[in-house]
């Protein structure tokens, strides 16, 4: 190659990275391709490119630049660590491990690639592995705040409670909260007539869970307490037991007037909940009288009515293992006599009715539902919900329903703790039903099939 040419790549490669810092991507990406035209053994460029295209959406051709890179004969620490990545976003995690494997012959003291290795183990519950991992991540940079997310995740799902609530700590949710509000927030100090205000945080079926700590602070002295959270939450949890105010996000929240203020997922780490003393007082949310009146005459007969839930929210990380892709998974359900079945999907999944057909008979409420309130007084006339790890579980849990959750084997959520068949959060009320490893549904699905014909056959004996 010319060393003119050479010289060109270069310069093109720097500018490109000065054009990434400044977050012109589609730029960055022209100078990086360039640059790699030019030069084609150029495995920085190459990287990098690779790098703009995945961020861009690109992922097909991000890894085709990451391999191009490694055909070079590049062997660097960000090119096999930024593989590792796209890989295990792909769920290709046996590739992805090779990747960080490597990227960690090149820098062992990477703080962020043994984070990412233990996060790797801990989605395939290689827990052993991934809490060494995150300890040597932890060890390398303490302020690791992935790692120490991690970790409380781990933690939690073995029910290490102390250690779980407080890893947990590290999470960066609630940073709106701390600049919103001006006065001082709670380490667990007395509330005797205090005011407390309660910020949201993660998603709907995150405050439908915790929210049963509110009775518990007010017995502790509080003398206000206030809850904000998301809009569509805000009817339902105003029938909370010691609650005095509801305020929903969409709502002018005062950025002074209280005491004290916490986020929601902090409490159980102060009050020091550990797995035998989770409060389990069922139930501790209630459906409005007028919202039962207004949806009874929809709901179906049957001897045993059940509601389905099979999809979750897509921009969650582990939707696609979360959640059915088709609710036409669920047809055996169809199956059992004297069952009738209720949609309660709302939003992603909904489109998915219009091709089930007469064959397969289900009656629409979730597409109707305005809040949660109204998924409320559906679900407390119900026999049973049947879902995947939704807020609707919660909501059922939390209304003393009777729920069985249909639940993935990759990255399953530390609530639901790594084996059983029951939650602590709702007993005598939840059933789980697991994926085996290696993960699919016709297993569950056919599992949650026998138990509901067992069910109806019981419910009809008994009547």
């Amino acid at each position: 190659m010319q060393p003119g040419i050479r010289e060109q790549a270069e310069a093109l490669f720097h500018a490109g990275n000065r054009l990434l810092e400044q977050g012109r991507l589609a730029d960055a990406e022209a100078s990086f391709r360039q640059a790699s035209e030019l030069a084609p053994d150029f495995g920085e460029a190459l990287t990098n490119l690779a790098f703009v295209l995945d961020h861009r959406g690109d992922q097909v051709a991000a890894e085709a630049s990451y391999r191009r890179a490694l055909q070079t004969g590049a062997d660097y620490f960000e090119l096999h660590m930024n593989l590792g990545v796209l890989l295990a976003t792909q769920r290709r995690l046996a590739e992805a491990e090779s990747c960080y494997i490597d990227a960690l012959r090149c820098n062992p003291d990477s703080s962020a690639i043994w984070s990412n290795l233990g996060a790797l183990y801990l989605g395939l519950k290689a827990e052993r592995e991934a809490e060494s991992c995150l300890h040597k991540a932890l060890e390398l940079d303490p302020g690791n705040a992935r790692a120490q997310f991690n970790l409380g995740y781990l933690c939690l799902r073995q029910g290490r409670f102390e250690e779980g609530w407080r890893w947990l700590e590290s999470r960066d949710w609630y940073a709106a909260l701390a600049q919103h509000f001006t006065f001082a927030r709670w380490s667990g100090e007395s509330l005797l007539g205090r005011s407390l205000v309660i910020g949201y945080e993660a998603g709907h079926g995150d405050m439908i869970q915790f929210a049963r700590y509110v009775p518990l602070l007010k017995a502790r002295g509080a003398a206000r307490i206030t809850l904000v959270c998301h809009p569509a939450l805000k009817d339902l949890l105003q029938t909370l037991e010691g609650v005095d105010t509801v305020l929903a996000l969409d709502e002018d929240v005062p950025r002074t007037g209280w005491d004290y203020w916490t986020p929601l997922l902090s409490i159980p780490y102060h009050l020091r909940t550990r797995a035998d003393s989770i409060p389990d007082q069922l139930p501790y949310l209630s459906a409005d009288s007028a919202l039962l009146q207004q949806w009874a005459p929809r709901l179906p007969g049957g001897t045993v009515r059940v509601g389905l839930v099979w999809k979750g929210n897509p921009n969650f990380e582990n939707d696609a293992e979360r959640s059915l892709p088709d609710v036409r998974l669920l047809a055996p359900l169809w199956t059992v006599r004297g069952a009738s079945l209720v949609s309660l999907q709302k939003g992603a999944g909904e489109d998915q009715l219009a091709h089930l057909g007469a064959a397969l008979p289900i009656v629409d409420l979730g597409s109707h539902m305005a809040s949660f309130a109204d998924a409320a007084a559906i679900v407390s006339m119900l026999d049973l919900v049947i879902c995947v790890d939704t807020a609707m579980a919660h909501l059922a849990g939390a209304l003393g329903k009777p729920c069985w959750v249909l639940l993935p084997h990759y990255m399953t959520d530390w609530r639901w703790l790594a084996h059983g068949t029951q939650s602590a959060w709702y007993p005598n009320v939840m059933r789980l039903f697991r994926q085996n490893e290696g993960g699919g549904w016709p297993q569950v699905v056919e599992e949650v099939t026998d138990a509901l014909g067992l069910m109806v056959r019981a419910r009809q004996v008994f009547h």
